[in-house]
């Protein structure tokens, strides 16, 4: 069990480099070939399209028969076995404008539970990655969750969805927490944001109606790195995932239950 998690890391890195590789160095054209999803302000573009077909390609050669579930194409639905779940761009927003905060995320499930996944950044290269018990690395360097024990020292993550009626109840959330908070912070991606709280850069990331491919690499980096991780339908925040220093946790899933996330 345990090669087969590192074989899933290795194939999750190799295969998001390569889709980063490709959007990064098409970036200029893709934006021009532009449309729409749940909203005018959910854009997707031919970088998106382009990456997630090279992902489906790639994995088809490296792991034959093993079904995908995309952002883009969808996909599979049954978690028997192993299957992939893959975000072609998480952050298309940034990657439209130029906004150098954009990743391809690429990660392997065993019956629904993630237990490999990789995290790659185009602009930069830094790539971010976890095996399940074995650990989770920035460029090989291993991370851990910061130490954080207090509530009001806590910087938090968050993000917004693009349907406006969501948005205005997640607003509520925010301004019942920023009080009780360090600081919020919003970057437009959800798997890097998850990456962060395993790198300690922030305390905590929080947010409501995701979808797998936005959490399923980075949340089990956050947790390889020692992060309290809550993913939809798990405990008591509903459709929201939640990954937090151990020191805050709790603290902090109470106060967005009470907040009403």
């Amino acid at each position: 069990m345990v090669h087969l998690r590192d074989t899933l890391r290795q194939v999750a890195v190799r295969v998001a480099r390569e889709a980063g590789e490709l959007i990064e160095t098409t970036r200029r054209s893709a934006v021009r070939d532009v449309s729409t999803k749940s909203s005018a302000t959910d854009p997707v573009t031919a970088g998106d399209r382009a990456a997630e077909r090279l992902i489906r390609d790639r994995l088809a050669e490296l792991r034959p028969g093993e079904p995908v579930l995309g952002e883009e194409e969808g996909g599979a639905v049954a978690v028997d076995g192993v299957r992939w779940v893959v975000d072609p761009i998480d952050g298309t927003v940034n990657y439209l404008y130029g906004f150098p905060w954009y990743s391809v995320s690429v990660a392997a499930q065993l019956d629904g539970i993630t237990v490999a996944g990789a995290v790659v950044e185009p602009a930069s290269g830094r790539v971010w990655s976890a095996a399940r018990d074995g650990g989770a690395t920035l460029d090989g360097q291993p991370l851990r969750a910061s130490a954080v024990e207090d509530l009001e020292l806590t910087l938090v993550a968050t993000g917004f969805a693009y349907r406006p009626e969501r948005r205005a109840s997640q607003i509520e959330v925010v301004r019942n927490v920023l009080t009780r908070v360090r600081d919020i912070r919003r970057t437009g991606s959800a798997a890097l944001d998850l990456c962060m709280v395993g790198a300690g850069w922030v305390d905590a990331y929080f947010e409501a109606g995701l979808n797998p491919w936005d959490w399923a690499a980075g949340s089990l980096i956050a947790e390889e790195a020692g992060a309290v991780v809550e993913l939809p339908g798990t405990g008591e925040l509903g459709d929201a995932v939640l990954a937090a220093a151990p020191g805050v946790a709790a603290q902090l899933r109470k106060l967005l239950i009470e907040a009403g996330v």
